[in-house]
């Protein structure tokens, strides 16, 4: 019998790594559930902070709890003295990501996570403080201004985009957000997610569980689809050359004329030859672009929405925690003999 390939050779694809009870993917419905309800009756219906809620908490708010939690999140957005200095540190080349990761742990050193039970509260104040940590760092160092990390805006969609650009959003903008980040809110076992399940089994605290998921969507296997997709539609000028350059390059947009166009083009194609629906990122790119969102925070913004489902599970591994620590095949050198330095 010919030796089994080890499952790290098929990057443990279609193996189960544990139970979940807020996500399920390719199951049910157009597919992906949160906490049972269907991402499309969510996207149509609900507003971010409703979904956050729910995976953070378990179930849909009422209208008070849902008052209540926006004026706790709003609350919770200005960031100590020194983040701001670190902030200000980091270079204006430096990967977006890379701040994001900073900040998160920066964060953790000033405010450490005093006890699990105080997970809810961390987990807040995470996604209240990430569009800040990111905005305040681009607008610095890219612009030389500091800015207020508080806006009018209630929400967290149009609270990114007032910090950005300084002025209310508009209320289509708005609305775009929130369907943008309850889209990529959560994806039940992906590569970030496990990661943050695996930092969590070992029992460390929420900030270093974070750091470690955001590390893991920093790797362009797994995050950047969204800035790959911009990169693909700005330079294409009409439907034709969309047609032509699809099959070298498949990736994702939206927006609305020559990038809308183009999209959609790219869409009935993907189908055509490859009978492949493009996922949510290829409409967020173009949409993200006509909101005027430089193409280098595409995927921070992933990180201001993914942090509610990231702390969502960190929370489940520790309901019910068992170290994560699979075993590997082992195909290296048969056992061996040391040999002295003197006679190698």
């Amino acid at each position: 019998m010919g030796q089994q390939k080890p499952l790290g050779g098929a990057g443990l694809r279609g193996q189960s790594a544990g139970e979940t009870s807020i996500c399920t993917v390719g199951k049910s419905g157009t597919g992906l559930t949160y906490r049972g309800y269907d991402i499309k009756e969510l996207a149509d219906s609900a507003q971010f902070e409703e979904v956050a809620y729910l995976l953070l908490k378990g179930e849909l708010p009422d209208e008070q709890q849902l008052d209540t939690y926006k004026r706790e999140l709003r609350r919770l957005r200005t960031l100590p003295k020194p983040l701001l200095e670190v902030l200000e540190r980091i270079p204006a080349d430096a990967h977006p990501m890379d701040v994001l990761r900073t900040g998160c742990s920066m964060l953790g050193d000033l405010e450490p996570e005093d006890g699990f039970e105080h997970e809810h509260e961390v987990a807040d104040r995470l996604l209240a403080t990430f569009p800040g940590i990111l905005i305040y760092w681009y607008k610095f160092s890219h612009e030389g201004v500091r800015i207020a990390l508080d806006s009018d805006e209630e929400c967290i969609g149009g609270h990114f985009l007032a910090l950005l650009h300084q002025k209310a959003p508009s209320e289509l903008e708005r609305q775009v957000m929130h369907v943008s980040l309850i889209l990529y809110a959560e994806h039940e076992f992906n590569a970030s997610t496990f990661a943050a399940r695996v930092c969590a089994s070992t029992l460390s605290d929420m900030f270093s569980c974070i750091t470690a998921a955001i590390g893991t969507l920093r790797g362009p296997l797994h995050g950047g689809a969204n800035e790959a997709a911009m990169a693909m539609i700005e330079h294409w000028q009409d439907e034709a050359q969309a047609r032509r350059e699809l099959l070298a390059k498949l990736a994702e947009a939206v927006g609305d004329d020559r990038l809308y166009r183009v999209s959609c083009e790219a869409e009935k194609v993907m189908w055509e030859e490859k009978e492949l629906f493009p996922n949510a990122d290829f409409f967020h790119a173009s949409a993200y672009h006509y909101m005027g969102i430089p193409t280098k925070l595409f995927t921070p913004i992933f990180v201001c929405s993914r942090v509610t489902g990231w702390c969502a599970h960190v929370m489940e591994q520790r309901e019910h925690n068992r170290i994560i620590r699979p075993s590997a095949d082992y195909v290296g050198p048969a056992p061996r003999h040391f040999v002295s330095l003197q006679q190698r």
